[in-house]
C-alpha cells in the first residue's frame, strides 16, 4: 500500500519539500551550527601564535641566551645575567605550552559539545519522521534497519559534525606556520626525547579506565535508545491514532539528554587526558632547555650537542596525515548521509504541517464518514480496495465482513488515514481526511484490533495512551534549553501528561469508572477480575485495598468453611506446617520480600551468627542435606530439565552447588560461610507441595519444632528479608487471592471453585474496581511480549475507546474470546458511546442482523450484500485475472487465502469444462496436470474395480478441490473423476499449487486444515 499521495483524487505523487531533510551533510552542519562553527573557528585561529611562540622562544633561547658572547644580556634596555634570561625565556616556553595546550582542550572540547547537539538534533529528527511513516513503508523495511541507521551509522557523523570548519583550519594553519618558521630560520629541529614516557604509560591507562566506565554507561543507554526506536517504529500507527506520538517524543527526547549528560562527562575527562598527555610530552623540551642550557653554559655539554638533540622537534607528517583523514572521513560520511537521508525520505509519508505541533482546535468528527469511489493500491501497485462507494450515518453500527485479512486491513488503515486513496476521496463530517491534522485523527478515531502494538512500560499507561497528548503544565526543567537548542522536544517528560477530561471524566475515580463501564461493556469483566486476582499486591500503592483484604479474611474464612472447601487450601496457621510454603518460610513463618539466593543469605550475618548462638546451624545443615538427598534421589545430578523440577523453582545452579558440598557435609568439614549459604538456600526455596508424599513427615516435624523454640529471634535477625505472616496485616509480594485467603490453593484443588467463591466475597464488598485497577500496574516487556491476548485484546478496545471517540473501528476484536462476549458487543458499547459510529470489521458476523448497515468486501469491492458483487463479461487479460480471483475467494478452501497468494494461484489457473460423462483423469494418471477447484456441476470420484463395475467413493460439488492430494504427496491418481454433470472448474496449476504450499506457511496451514476435514 505504498505509494500513495496525501492528495485527494490523484495518483501516487512525489513529496511536497524538495530535499528529504538537507540535501548534504555540510548544508545540515551550516544550517544549524553557523554561529557556533565561527566561534570556533575563531578559537582556533589564536592557536598559530601560540605555535609561532612555542617554534620562536627555543631559537631564542639558543641564540640569545645560551649562545649569549657574555654573561650579561642587554634586553629592552635592561641589563640582565645570562643564566637569568636563560630562565626567563624557558619560563616563556612553558607558559606559552601550558596556554597551547588549554586552548586545544578547550576546542577539542567545543568541537565534542558541538558534535553530539548536531548528532542529537539530526538522531531526533530521523526518530521524528519515523513517526511519521505511512504504515505501508514498515511492511517493506526492516526495522533493524532504521534502529541502526539512527543508532550506529549516525554516530559517526557526529566526529565530522564538530570538525567541519575548525578542524581543516587548523591542521591547514599547523602546517603553513611551521614551514613559514623553518623557511625564515632554516634550521631543523629534532625529535623530542622520551623521558617521561613511563609517566605516560602509567598515568594515561588510568585515566583510560574512567573514561571506559562511562562508555559503558553510554553504550546501555544507546542500548535503551534502539529499545525505545523499534518500539515506536513498531508502534508509529498506533501512536498517532491514539494520541500518543507527543509523550513518546518527549521520552526520547530525555533519554537522548541523558545520553547527552554522560557524552559530555566523557569529553571532559577524554580532553582533560589529552591535555595532561601533551603537556607531559612538552615538559621534556622545557628540561632540555632549562638544565641542558645551563649545563652548556656551564661548559659540561656543547651547544651542538643540544641543538642535535633538539633538530627535529616538530614534525609535518602529523597535521598532513590529519588533513588526509579529515577528507577521506568527510567523503565517507557524505554518502553515509545520501544513503541514510534517502531511506528517511518516503513519497508517501504524512505531511509535516498535519503532524507537528499542536492545533489549537480539534474538530468534532461526528457526522457521516463517506467514502467516494475510493481505491487503495498495496506495494506493488496491485488494487487492494476497489472504486468503494459507501456512507457510514453518524452514531451508527456498521457490519463489513471480509474473508481476506488483507482486505480487512486495508480497509481499517484507509478509515484511520494510515494509508491514502490512490484515487478517491473520504470525508466525515464535512472534513477532508486527508486535510485534518494528526491530532484531531487521534482524538476523535479509536481503533482497536486482535494484534495491538504494545509498548514497554505497564498496563495501565498503554491504556491512557490517548489520554497524554500534551503535559498539562510546563515544569522547569534545566534540560529544556538544551533541548530547543539542538531542536528536540522541549516537553518535560516529568511533567503531568494525564488528562482526565478527554475521557470525560474530572478526577482518577471519575476516570476509573469510566473504564469499568468499558470492561463490563466488553463482557470480560470475570476474566480480568481472575487475572487481577493474581497480582502481586503492594500495600504502600494500594493502603485502602489492602486492609480491606485483612478484614474480609475472617468473613471469607466463614464462607468457605460453609463451603466445605477448606481442603483445596492451605491456610497459614502458626501452629501447622504450611505445605505450600517453601521449609524456611515455615521455619521463620514468614514469607520473602526479595527473592532468596545463596548470596544474599551468605550477606546476612545476623541470621547465621544467631543459627551458631542457638545452636541450630547443624540442625539447619543437617535438614538441607536431607532435602538436597531427597531431590537427588528423585532426579539426580543431571535432571534438571525434567518439567517437575522446573516446578519447584529451584535454580539448577544452586542445587548443583548444594550436591556438589553434600559429599563435604557428610564428612563433617568446615564449610566457609559461602559454602553453608548454598547448602541453606536449598530450603529456602522449595515447598513440601511440590515434592508431594514423598517430603518427609521427620523434616516437618523438626522444622515445627525449632520455630516454636526459636522462631521470634530467627525471624529478628532477617528483618528486611522476610516478612512475618500476620493474620492482621497484609502481606507484602503475595497476590489479592492468597492475602484475602491468608493462605494458598492447593495443587490439584478445585481453584475454580475456590476463586469464584473469592470473587463473590469481594464484589459483595466492594472491590471489584479496586482489585481490577491493580492490572494498571502489570509490567509489559518491550513489545507486550509478556502479555496475553486475553489481556492485550481488552488493553487495545480500552485504549480507542477510553477517550469516547467519535468513530471507533474495531478490527476481528476479541478474537480470544468466546462467541458470548462477541455477540451484541457492537450494542454493548452503542450504550457507552451513544453518538459514536462504531464499524466492525471480521470474517463473518453470526450477528450481522442486529448492526444498523451491513456490507461485505470481495475482491476488493464493497457492497451491501456479497451476491452484489458485479460480475463482468470483459475478456481482457484483466478481466479474465478478476474473474479467476471472484472465483477462488469464494470458495471457503480459498476464502482468507493472503490476496498476494490467491494472485499468484489465479495466474497460473485455467478454465476447464467437462460435459456429463467425460472423464477429467483416471487412476494412476500423473497429477503433473494439477488440481480441480469445482465452480458448478458435480464429479464423480471412483475406484475403478476389475471386472466389475466402478466403485463410487464420493460426489463433490461446487467449492471442492479435487486432485489436491496426489500433488501434495507426488504420486499417481488414486481414483478416477468423471464428470457427473456439466462440469465448470479451474484446472489450478501444480507449480503454482506447491509454491504456494511451500513458500507461505499461514496459506499452508489453512490448505491443510482443509485437506484433512476432506479426509
Amino acid at each position: 500500500m505504498s505509494g500513495i499521495c496525501p492528495a485527494r483524487n490523484r495518483p501516487a505523487c512525489k513529496p511536497k519539500w524538495k530535499f528529504p531533510i538537507e540535501r548534504s551533510l555540510f548544508s545540515f552542519i551550516w544550517k544549524y551550527s553557523k554561529r557556533d562553527q565561527l566561534i570556533l573557528l575563531l578559537v582556533t585561529l589564536t592557536l598559530f601564535p601560540l605555535l609561532y611562540l612555542t617554534l620562536e622562544l627555543p631559537k631564542r633561547i639558543i641564540n640569545d641566551a645560551i649562545g649569549a658572547s657574555s654573561e650579561r644580556v642587554e634586553v629592552l634596555g635592561y641589563d640582565i645575567g645570562q643564566v637569568s634570561f636563560l630562565m626567563i625565556l624557558c619560563g616563556l616556553f612553558l607558559v606559552s605550552v601550558l596556554l597551547h595546550g588549554i586552548m586545544k582542550m578547550r576546542i577539542n572540547t567545543m568541537k565534542g559539545v558541538l558534535s553530539e547537539r548536531l548528532l542529537r538534533r539530526l538522531r531526533y529528527t530521523l526518530i521524528a519522521r519515523i513517526l511519521r511513516f505511512p504504515a505501508p513503508y514498515f511492511e517493506r523495511t526492516s526495522q533493524g534497519e532504521l534502529v541502526s541507521m539512527v543508532t550506529s551509522e549516525a554516530e559517526p557523523m557526529g566526529g565530522l559534525m564538530g570538525d567541519a570548519v575548525a578542524q581543516p583550519v587548523l591542521q591547514a594553519g599547523q602546517m603553513l606556520t611551521i614551514l613559514a618558521f623553518l623557511f625564515l630560520q632554516s634550521v631543523a629541529f629534532g625529535l623530542a626525547a622520551c623521558a617521561l614516557i613511563p609517566l605516560q604509560a602509567w598515568l594515561i591507562p588510568r585515566l583510560q579506565r574512567r573514561i571506559n566506565l562511562l562508555n559503558k554507561s553510554r553504550v546501555i543507554q544507546v542500548r535503551a535508545l534502539a529499545a525505545e526506536i523499534g518500539e515506536s517504529a513498531a508502534g508509529a500507527a498506533t501512536l498517532r491514532t491514539n494520541g500518543g506520538w507527543r509523550y513518546r517524543l518527549a521520552l526520547i527526547s530525555d533519554r537522548l539528554g541523558q545520553l547527552y549528560v554522560i557524552r559530555f562527562e566523557i569529553f571532559q575527562k577524554k580532553f582533560f587526558m589529552k591535555f595532561l598527555n601533551n603537556f607531559i610530552g612538552q615538559l621534556t623540551p622545557f628540561f632540555f632547555y632549562s638544565i641542558g642550557g645551563y649545563l652548556a653554559i656551564t661548559g659540561d655539554i656543547t651547544v651542538g650537542a643540544l641543538v642535535a638533540a633538539l633538530a627535529a622537534y616538530k614534525d609535518l607528517a602529523s597535521p598532513w596525515k590529519e588533513l588526509l583523514a579529515y577528507y577521506n572521513q568527510s567523503q565517507d560520511m557524505a554518502v553515509r548521509w545520501e544513503t541514510i537521508t534517502e531511506r528517511f525520505a518516503p513519497a508517501d509519508m504524512i505531511d509535516d504541517r498535519l503532524f507537528d505541533g499542536f492545533p489549537e482546535d480539534l474538530p468534532s468528527l461526528s457526522g457521516d464518514l463517506e467514502l467516494n469511489a475510493v481505491s487503495v493500491e498495496d506495494a506493488e501497485g496491485n488494487a487492494v480496495l476497489d472504486s468503494i462507494t459507501a456512507t457510514f450515518p453518524k452514531g451508527s453500527t456498521v457490519a463489513i465482513s471480509a474473508a481476506s485479512e488483507e482486505d480487512r486491513r486495508a480497509l481499517a488503515a484507509l478509515l484511520t488515514r494510515e494509508v491514502m486513496p490512490v484515487s478517491g476521496s473520504v470525508t466525515i463530517a464535512g472534513h477532508a481526511f486527508d486535510q485534518l491534522h494528526q491530532a484531531t485523527i487521534a482524538a476523535r478515531i479509536g481503533y482497536a484490533s486482535s494484534n495491538p502494538v504494545l509498548f514497554q512500560g505497564n498496563l495501565g499507561e498503554n491504556i491512557n495512551m490517548a489520554l497524554r497528548r500534551a503535559p498539562l503544565a510546563q515544569i522547569e526543567d534545566n534540560r529544556a534549553f538544551e533541548s530547543l537548542r539542538t531542536g528536540n522536544s522541549t516537553d518535560p517528560i516529568a511533567a503531568e501528561w494525564l488528562d482526565m477530561s478527554v475521557g470525560g471524566a474530572r478526577d482518577f475515580a471519575e476516570l476509573s469508572a469510566w473504564w469499568m463501564r468499558l470492561v463490563r461493556g466488553m463482557g470480560i469483566e470475570d476474566t480480568l477480575f481472575r487475572r487481577a486476582m493474581e497480582q502481586r499486591l503492594d500495600s504502600a500503592a494500594h493502603p485502602d485495598l489492602a486492609a480491606a483484604l485483612v478484614d474480609l479474611r475472617a468473613p471469607l474464612a466463614k464462607s468457605i468453611a460453609e463451603a466445605d472447601l477448606p481442603g483445596h487450601i492451605s491456610f497459614f496457621d502458626p501452629q501447622e506446617y504450611t505445605t505450600t510454603l517453601a521449609v524456611a518460610e515455615n521455619l521463620l513463618f514468614a514469607t520473602p520480600c526479595v527473592p532468596v539466593t545463596a548470596a544474599l543469605l551468605a550477606q546476612q550475618t545476623d541470621f547465621m551468627d544467631l543459627l551458631q548462638q542457638l545452636d541450630l546451624e547443624q540442625d539447619l545443615l543437617h535438614l538441607a542435606a536431607d532435602l538436597v538427598e531427597l531431590l537427588r534421589q528423585i532426579f539426580g545430578h543431571d535432571g534438571t530439565d525434567h518439567p517437575l523440577f522446573r516446578k519447584l523453582g529451584l535454580d539448577p545452579e544452586t542445587y548443583g552447588a548444594a550436591l556438589d558440598l553434600l559429599p563435604r557435609h557428610r564428612r563433617a568439614e568446615p564449610l566457609t560461610i559461602a559454602q553453608k549459604a548454598q547448602l541453606l538456600a536449598v530450603p529456602f526455596v522449595i515447598p513440601a507441595e511440590k515434592i508431594g508424599t514423598a517430603f518427609p513427615q521427620d523434616i516437618i516435624n523438626r522444622v515445627l519444632q525449632m520455630r516454636d523454640r526459636h522462631g521470634a529471634a530467627l525471624r529478628d535477625s532477617m528483618a528486611g528479608v522476610f516478612q512475618p505472616l500476620d493474620v492482621t496485616a497484609p502481606i507484602e509480594g503475595m497476590t489479592v487471592l492468597e492475602n484475602v485467603l491468608f493462605g494458598k490453593i492447593r495443587d490439584g484443588a478445585e481453584s475454580d471453585v475456590v476463586q469464584a467463591l473469592v470473587t463473590t466475597q469481594l464484589r459483595e464488598a466492594g472491590l471489584e474496581s479496586a482489585v481490577l485497577h491493580l492490572l494498571f500496574d502489570l509490567p509489559l516487556s518491550i513489545g507486550g511480549a509478556n502479555l496475553p491476548a486475553q489481556l492485550s485484546e481488552p488493553l487495545a478496545l480500552s485504549r480507542a475507546a477510553i477517550k469516547r471517540p467519535d468513530v471507533l473501528v474495531l478490527d476481528n476484536v476479541l478474537a480470544s474470546y468466546g462467541a458470548e462476549q462477541r455477540q451484541g458487543l457492537q450494542d454493548r458499547l452503542r450504550d457507552l458511546l451513544p453518538d459514536t459510529t462504531i464499524i466492525c470489521l471480521s470474517a463473518a458476523f453470526e450477528d450481522s442482523e442486529a448492526f444498523d448497515r451491513r456490507f461485505v468486501v470481495q475482491q476488493g469491492r464493497l457492497s451491501s450484500l456479497a451476491g452484489q458483487v458485479e460480475d463482468t463479461a470483459d475478456q481482457t487479460v484483466s478481466a479474465d485475472l478478476a474473474r479467476k480471483l471472484r472465483a477462488l475467494e469464494r470458495t471457503d478452501l480459498f476464502a482468507g487465502l493472503e490476496r498476494k497468494q490467491l494472485r499468484l494461484l489465479a495466474f497460473g489457473a485455467r478454465w476447464y469444462d467437462a460435459k456429463a460423462g467425460d472423464y477429467v483423469f483416471r487412476k494412476d494418471d500423473d497429477p503433473g496436470d494439477g488440481a480441480y477447484l469445482i465452480l458448478s456441476g458435480e464429479a464423480d470420484l471412483l475406484l475403478p474395480q476389475e471386472g466389475a463395475e466402478d466403485r463410487l467413493i464420493t460426489t463433490s460439488g461446487p467449492g471442492a478441490l479435487v486432485g489436491e492430494l496426489g500433488l501434495i504427496r507426488n504420486v499417481p491418481r488414486a481414483l478416477d473423476m468423471r464428470a457427473a454433470s456439466d462440469l465448470s472448474c479451474l484446472r489450478i496449476g501444480a507449480e503454482e499449487f506447491l509454491a504456494v504450499v511451500e513458500n507461505d506457511a499461514g496459506t499452508a496451514y489453512k490448505i491443510l486444515q482443509v485437506v484433512a476435514g476432506y479426509v
